[in-house]
């Protein structure tokens, strides 16, 4: 495969999960009232499953294999590159301000922002690792052509991330109308949280194609990332309120999902 057409894949693969954050946050346009609390607990314990599962198989497992194949030990680049990736994350965390639906509390440093620029914040920054890890997908399957079942897993875990992208984005636009801002700008705020995905999807595989040996490691990162907002942020807001069954269930039927893609289109 040449280089173009490996280009346009990553571009493609990051695209369409951009594409789905960007089609949920459309539906400020049809909605006047935020989903309820139960519905949007279902929606993170959603996205929490799928991304649970995709660091799983589609960032882990292939991390490892690479190493071996490189002839390192599977588990030190797996190991390595999953720390880096959480203190990564954990940075941002405390560096950038901003603020999650469910709280009042501010995090990452002080702040004058408006409440609704927190919010898109919060949004944006769980968003960087998902592009990530779809780029660096693409990027393996791209630097093995001999291996189809690397692209279909790349598809797979790009088709897992978009359809937890579609409530996420909606979970943002519709949030912000509800603060008082226009719809036509709460659509934009909420597509501009998922433009994140693929700038930091080619950012990450440009570095992946100088640096090819620490595939392994880059891909067990976007692992990490993930991993760092599944435990910090999704699950924690998926579980409040009295009743969290809900929560746990959408954690089910994500991680469901996740698996069945990544089995039946590997």
């Amino acid at each position: 495969m040449n280089v173009i057409n490996q280009w346009l894949w990553i571009a493609g693969g990051t695209g369409f999960v951009f594409l789905m954050t960007s089609l949920g946050a459309a539906m400020v346009f049809f909605f006047r009232k935020t989903t309820g609390g139960g519905m949007q607990r279902g929606f993170l314990g959603f996205a929490a499953g799928v991304m649970i599962a995709a660091s799983m198989w589609g960032l882990l497992a292939p991390a490892i294999e690479e190493a071996e194949a490189q002839g390192q030990p599977g588990w030190i680049p797996a190991a390595g590159g999953f720390l880096l990736g959480i203190l990564f994350l954990y940075s941002l965390d405390r560096l950038i301000p901003h603020l999650h639906p469910a709280s009042n509390v501010v995090e990452g440093v002080p702040s004058q922002a408006k409440r609704t620029t927190l919010l898109v914040w919060a949004v944006t920054l769980h968003n960087i690792p998902e592009g990530m890890a779809v780029g660096l997908s693409f990027a393996l399957a791209a630097q093995h052509p001999e291996n189809s079942g690397l692209y279909a897993s790349a598809i797979a875990l790009a088709l897992g991330i978009g359809i937890q992208n579609f409530p996420e984005g909606a979970a943002i636009s519709i949030p912000l109308k509800h603060e008082g801002m226009g719809t036509g700008k709460s659509f934009l705020l909420g597509c501009l949280s998922g433009a994140v995905e693929p700038v930091f999807g080619i950012i990450t595989v440009f570095l992946a194609s100088l640096i090819a040996p620490y595939m392994p490691w880059l891909l067990a990162f976007a692992a990490g990332a993930m991993m760092y907002v599944v435990v910090e942020e999704l699950i924690p807001e998926a579980n409040l309120g009295s009743h969290s069954n809900i929560g746990t269930m959408g954690v089910m039927a994500g991680f469901l999902l996740m698996m069945i893609l990544d089995v039946a289109l590997g």
